[in-house]
């Protein structure tokens, strides 16, 4: 799954100095949860650096929903593409939850990179490993049932924002119906649907602000990943 892609996040691979440089670039702004950071078509140039909380990039599909591409988090950069091609945003993205960060104006970010190349090969890596994510996820949406989809995603979710007791994991990320179906590429009526047959089963328990996955096993299994080795 590519909620998350892989890369290592921008930030903790800059030298002390240039992250001081690439503050002193831009403003420190606060963000309230299920804030509007950055529009999809908009002909804006600054991007963000996430200094905390998590947000999701998606983009609007033909139908009038969203498709989420990827959670963004610390450390990570956002609307790097637009800074660096002036062309319009290619993607929205909207916070989570209460989010802090740097914004930096493209020319002042620009100059940064023309003076260090290390970083800009930096940008680059993460720009093309987004792409990769890309071209997978777009491979599962065809190959894969809603359910499997599904247990992807809870497991990512559940390995990279989970609390674990036992077997039993509470995914301190707990996305809504709605933000699911957009992760997964389906209805919310669809995520709906796959969630009370993970019920049903003692697989998962869901609430308000609730998503505990009570055995990760069985839902790599229903993934099509296989057990963990």
């Amino acid at each position: 799954m590519g909620l998350f892609g892989e890369h290592q996040a921008f930030l903790p691979q800059l030298s002390p100095a240039d992250r001081g440089t690439l503050t002193a670039l831009g403003t420190t702004r606060t963000f309230a949860a299920h804030e509007t950071l950055l529009t999809e078509g908009e002909r804006s140039s600054h991007l963000v650096l996430l200094l905390t909380g998590w947000c999701a990039a998606w983009i609007a599909t033909e139908r009038g929903g969203q498709l989420i591409l990827g959670l963004r988090s610390e450390g990570e950069l956002i609307g790097e593409m637009a800074a660096l091609d002036g062309r319009p945003r290619s993607a929205s993205v909207t916070t989570l939850s209460p989010t802090t960060g740097l914004v930096v104006p493209r020319d002042p970010f620009r100059r940064f990179l023309s003076e260090r190349p290390h970083v800009t090969a930096l940008v680059l890596g993460q720009l093309t490993q987004r792409l990769r994510s890309a071209d997978r996820e777009r491979r599962a949406l065809a190959s894969l049932t809603v359910l499997q989809r599904l247990c992807r995603a809870l497991v990512e979710l559940a390995e990279r924002t989970g609390r674990t007791q036992g077997t039993v994991v509470t995914i301190a990320l707990p996305l809504a119906q709605h933000e699911l179906a957009a992760a997964v590429g389906c209805t919310r009526e669809a995520v709906a649907k796959a969630l009370r047959l993970l019920r049903e089963r003692g697989l998962v328990e869901t609430g308000p602000s609730i998503l505990r996955v009570a055995n990760l096993e069985p839902l790599r299994l229903l993934a099509g990943a296989g057990p963990t080795p």
